[in-house]
Order: structure tokens, then sequence, then C-alpha cells
């Protein structure tokens, strides 16, 4: 009996420790005491900034933090993004009343913004208040004088209708903030120079590159051991931007970071699917100094671990049926001996950003592609669905070759993998042609 007793005591003085520990836990997750630096009086729909010179900021930091992307150019939401737990519309942020922000204070916008608690409650995190939360007031101010300069759109959202349950009720989202919300500020490293931690910042912060290029697990948490090591981004895949020679972009010169982020090409890869939206509406618009400290900060990073790949040998009938089939359907813009076209089409000729995962070249396949139209190359490069002229083993016939030729070496694509693409994509068949009689 008296052993029992003592059971019982300690597993209750253990659950106590643990209350204890999740109250405390919950306590620093949700601390929005930064928010009071911020005007808790004034709706935005009856502000208008006169400052000038923050409104101008304040765009920068919009094109920072791309938010035009995802609510689209003029604010009114209602972008579409397909998660693993549903199907999420993004909100209307323009000033209006009754649709969109209008009534927030820029107390409500700093809690959204970098705590991720709107006026419906919890935002999911597709919204990246995980990273936006690292923002400094003075970039929240300015932001908030720029969405004071625009105008109301009305456009009533239901974010979250297209949820699966649980997943649609907000209130789970205070168990997730519990588990993988880290609610702090930037705080800069003493031992590093001003251009890495303005890189840190921004990657970290308003750019929030890690959201789609650090893996996720089961829950929708970023695997911190995997930080911008790549990661499924719905149908498309967010590649390894680690120093890593084989995976990442260690083999490019910090003048080819800038390029890419600043134009959508640099010779070696063109950005298309979610990262031309990112260079088309923010990207591009980033200055010079800017676009350096990232690549300071993107330069010093640990490698990631992923090996090189081990080429595929084909065998030699679907080698030379796929190096004709590359030719007929391919060579025009990528070049015979795969050199591609600088600035427009990239080359494949040892190209390591198209050896490893081989999602985005499917997908470009099955759908198509365009390049981001940039001022520094306003001429974007399109490619066209090859879904209705291929079929799946077609279709892994000719990236084998193109990903085993001109010095490249990678990994077997598999006509499987192709097929579970063009599912996910509802990407068409190959058209049958019908027998001539």
């Amino acid at each position: 009996m008296a052993k029992a007793k003592k059971i019982t005591y300690t597993l209750a003085a253990l659950a106590v420790v643990a209350a204890i520990g999740v109250t405390g836990r919950m306590w620093v997750v949700m601390d929005s005491s930064r928010s009071n630096v911020a005007d808790d009086k004034v709706k935005l729909a009856d502000f208008h900034s006169s400052d000038a010179d923050a409104i101008k900021r304040g765009e920068y930091v919009m094109r920072l933090a791309d938010c035009a992307a995802c609510h689209n150019a003029d604010f009114s939401g209602g972008y579409k993004i397909d998660t693993p737990f549903g199907a999420l519309q993004t909100s209307n942020i323009s000033p209006d009343r009754e649709t969109g922000i209008g009534n927030m204070t820029e107390h409500d916008f700093f809690n959204a913004v970098r705590q991720g608690r709107g006026e419906h409650g919890f935002l999911y995190p597709a919204m990246p208040y995980t990273a936006y939360t690292q923002m400094s007031d003075a970039d929240m101010h300015d932001l908030w004088a720029y969405f004071s300069a625009q105008k109301p759109v009305k456009n009533a959202i239901d974010e979250n209708a297209g949820m699966n349950f649980p997943y649609n009720i907000r209130l789970a989202m205070a168990g997730w903030n519990l588990l993988f919300f880290d609610n702090k500020a930037f705080k800069p490293q003493s031992a590093q120079n001003d251009d890495w931690n303005r890189g840190k910042y921004i990657v970290d912060g308003p750019a929030h590159c890690s959201v789609c290029h650090t893996a996720r697990n089961a829950l929708g948490g970023e695997i911190s051991s995997q930080y911008l090591q790549g990661g499924n981004l719905g149908t498309w895949y967010a590649p390894d931007i680690s120093p890593n020679p084989h995976a990442g972009i260690g083999k490019w010169s910090d003048e080819q970071i800038a390029d890419y982020l600043k134009t959508g090409s640099n010779g070696e890869s063109v950005a298309a699917g979610p990262m031309a939206e990112a260079v088309e509406h923010s990207t591009q618009y980033f200055n010079d100094q800017d676009l350096k400290a990232i690549a300071t900060y993107l330069r010093s990073l640990p490698a990631s671990a992923t090996a090189k790949p081990t080429a595929f040998v084909m065998d030699k009938a679907k080698h030379d049926q796929a190096a004709l089939r590359y030719e007929v359907d391919c060579s025009a813009c990528h070049g015979l001996s795969g050199e591609g076209i600088t600035g427009m089409v990239p080359a494949f000729a040892g190209n390591t950003a198209m050896q490893n995962d081989p999602t985005n070249m499917i997908h470009a396949l099955l759908d198509g592609a365009r390049a981001p139209h940039t001022e520094g190359r306003p001429t974007s490069a399109g490619m066209p669905a090859f879904s209705w002229k291929l079929n799946d083993q077609e279709m892994a016939d000719v990236l084998n070759y193109v990903r085993n030729s001109w010095g490249n070496e990678a990994a077997e694509v598999k006509a499987s993998d192709v097929a579970t693409l063009r599912k996910a994509t509802d990407a068409g068949d190959k058209i049958k042609v019908p027998a001539v009689k």
C-alpha cells in the first residue's frame, strides 16, 4: 500500500512539473509584449501615413517579405496553397474594413505578422509568421505605413474552408505553436560582420527562405538539422541551398547567387514554379548590398551531407531512343550538347542543379514552366508541356539521358516517379493516336 502511494505521489509530482513546463513554454510562445511598441487605437482604414520615406521603406520591406506573391498585387488574397492537411486560401490584407484588415490597429497588425494571431484566431504557418517573428520594429512600422497607402479591395475569403478536419480548427495551431514556434526577435551576432548579420536577418526573417527550403516533419514543423537543405513544396521541390557542391550551391559564385535572385537565371539554373514567383515579386527588387549580404551568409553555412549521386547506366536501346527524342523535342532550346541559351534556357551540360531530386524536372516536362519576368531579363523563356506527347516511361528515359550525359551523373528516374507526379498535378495522359485503317 505504501509503495502504491509512493508511485501515485511520484506520478502526481511529475504531472505537476510537466504542467509547469508546458505553461511556461506556452507563456513564451504566446508572449506578444514586443507589439506594445505599436499603436493600439487607430485602425488601418482610418490611418494614412504622411511619411513618404516610411512608405517607400515599407514597400521595400514588403518586397523582402514577398507579400504580393501570395496575397496578389492588390493584396486582395485568394491565392490557393495546397498543404498535406488540405487547401488554404490567402487572406485579404488590403485596408478594406469588411473583408480585409481595415479594422486592425498597428498593434493587431504586429501580432498577426510576428505572432501568427489574426482577427479570426491563430494563423496557419503557411503564412510564415514563424520567420516574420524575427522582423525588426522599424521594418514593421514601415510596413504598416506602406499598407496605409494601399487601396482597400472588397474580397471576402474563407481561408481555411478547404482544410481537412481537424486541421480546419484554428485553435489546434496553439498546440502546433507550442511544439514548433520560436517566438524570438532577430539578434545580430557580435562575432560576425554587418554583411553576414544582414544576410541572416533577410534569409531567416522577411525572406523566410527556410519555410520552403527546409524539410518538415509529419506535423509540418521544420527539421532544424536539415536547415536550407531542401524540402518538398506541394508538387515542387525547393532545392538544397547550402554550400554542398553536388546538391546545393557550393559551385556558385557570389555573383551567380546575386544574378539568380535578381534576374531568375545565372547561366546554370532558371527559376521556375514557386521560385519564379518569388523572383518576380520579391528578390528582383533586392538592392545589391542585400544580395551581397545573402550570398555572404549562405556561403558561411555548413554544407549538407548529401553525397554525389551515382550515375545510372541506361540500356543502349533506351539510351539511343532517348537521345533521338531529346534531339527532336528538346535540343532547339537546350542545345544539341546541352549548352542551353544564356540568360534564358538552362544549360544541361555539367549542371549540378539538375542531378539530384528530379521533381522539378518531371514537373516541367509534365506541365511546362515559365521563367520569371524581371527587369534584368524581361523576355522570360517558357517551356511547353509534354504530358500530351510523352508517356511516363518516355519521360523517365529522356530525363535519365539528360541527367547522365555531358558530364552529368544522377540516379535513375523511374516511370512510377513520373506517374505519381502526373496524378498529383492532374497533368493529362499522352494522347492516343488512332490507328490508321
